[in-house]
C-alpha cells in the first residue's frame, strides 16, 4: 500500500471515530433530557389537593330565624281624671307592684276642690317608660307611664310553611343579641299558630326565654336557632369534600399510594358546613376537599397542607 493510500485510511479511521464519539454525546444528552422530561411529566400528573380526614363528633339540625325581643306582659297606664300632673312617684325602671301608684293628678273642674288623684298600675313589673313630666295637661286618653314584666321575655317569628311540621311546642332554642355577641341564652318554643297566613304563607311561633336579671330588654333584635334534632358520635363529613351528581353525593378518597378512588356516599343530618356519614365512608378515611374538580379515578394527588 502506498503512502497516499494509507493517509486516506487514517484519515477515514479518525472521521470514523469522531463520528463515533459525537454519536454517544448524542445519545448521553438525549438520555438525560429524556429523563428530565420523564421526571417532569411524572410531577406535573400530580394534582395537587386539600384534604380532611373523617371523624366523629355531634350534630345539631336547627332552623334560622331572627325577631324581636318582647317583654312577656306590658301595658300603658292611664289616669282615670282629667286634670294637671302634679308629682311622677316612679322613675324608669323603678320596680313597682300591682295597685302601686304611678302619679297623681290635679283634677280639673271649676269650683270643687278635690285630694290629687292617684294613678296606680294594674300590672306589677318594671317601669319601662314615663312619658310626661310634672306640669303636663293629662286625659283618660293620654298614657302616663308603660310598665313591662321583664322576668320572662319572648320571642316572636313568622315561620314558613315548609318548615312548620318540624316545629313543635317545647323544642329548645337557642337565642343570641348584639348586645352580648358571645353569649346564647335558651329559651323553648312556647306557642306554634294552628293557622298560616294567607299572604306570606307563614305561622306565628312564640319563643319564651326566662330573663331575671333583665338583661334581655324589649326591642333588642335577636337570632334564634331552634333545635329540629340532634345525633351524637357520627361520622361527620365537610360540604367542600362532596361532589353532588345525579341525585347522589360522591367523594374522593385518597389510598396510601396517594391515589383517589370515587366513591357514593350517603348523608343525613347537616349542620351548617357539617353533614352526617350515613354510609359510604369509615372512621379514619381521608378524602379530598379542595382540587376535587379535576379529578377522576385512579389520579395521583399531592396533599397540599396549610
Amino acid at each position: 500500500m502506498d503512502i497516499r493510500s494509507q493517509k486516506s485510511e487514517v484519515r477515514s479511521q479518525r472521521n470514523l471515530i469522531s463520528l463515533l464519539v459525537l454519536f454517544s454525546v448524542f445519545c448521553f444528552l438525549f438520555s438525560v433530557i429524556g429523563c428530565g422530561r420523564k421526571a417532569e411529566d411524572e410531577e406535573v400528573s400530580k394534582v395537587p389537593v386539600s384534604v380532611m380526614e373523617i371523624k366523629r363528633g355531634d350534630l345539631k339540625e336547627v332552623l334560622f330565624y331572627i325577631g324581636d325581643i318582647k317583654a312577656q306582659d306590658q301595658i300603658e297606664v292611664y289616669p282615670r281624671v282629667t286634670g294637671k300632673l302634679i308629682e311622677n312617684v316612679v322613675k324608669e325602671g323603678d320596680r313597682i307592684k300591682k295597685g302601686d301608684i304611678v302619679a297623681y293628678i290635679d283634677r280639673d273642674e271649676v269650683g270643687f276642690e278635690f285630694e290629687p288623684a292617684p294613678v296606680t298600675s294594674p300590672l306589677e313589673g318594671t317601669v319601662g317608660r314615663v312619658y310626661l313630666d310634672k306640669g303636663s295637661n293629662v286625659s283618660k286618653n293620654v298614657a302616663i307611664a308603660k310598665v313591662v314584666n321583664m322576668d320572662i321575655v319572648k320571642v316572636r317569628i313568622d315561620v314558613v310553611e315548609r318548615d312548620l311540621p318540624r316545629v313543635k311546642v317545647g323544642q329548645a332554642a337557642e337565642i343570641k343579641v348584639d348586645a352580648y355577641p358571645d353569649e346564647i341564652f335558651r329559651g323553648y318554643v312556647e306557642r306554634v299558630s294552628p293557622v298560616v297566613d294567607l299572604a306570606s304563607r307563614t305561622a306565628l311561633v312564640e319563643i319564651e326565654i326566662s330573663n331575671p336579671d333583665h338583661r334581655l330588654k324589649p326591642g333588642m333584635f335577636a337570632r334564634i336557632k331552634i333545635l329540629i334534632k340532634e345525633k351524637e358520635n357520627v361520622l361527620i363529613i365537610s360540604r367542600d369534600a362532596i361532589i353532588r351528581e345525579d341525585s347522589s353525593n360522591y367523594v374522593f378518597i385518597v389510598k396510601d399510594d396517594n391515589k383517589v378512588h370515587r366513591q357514593k356516599i350517603e348523608i343525613g343530618l347537616h349542620e351548617n358546613n357539617k353533614f352526617e356519614v350515613i354510609s359510604g365512608l369509615s372512621e379514619g378515611e381521608i378524602v379530598v376537599t379542595m382540587g376535587k374538580t379535576r379529578l377522576k379515578e385512579g389520579d395521583l394527588v399531592e396533599i397540599i397542607t396549610d
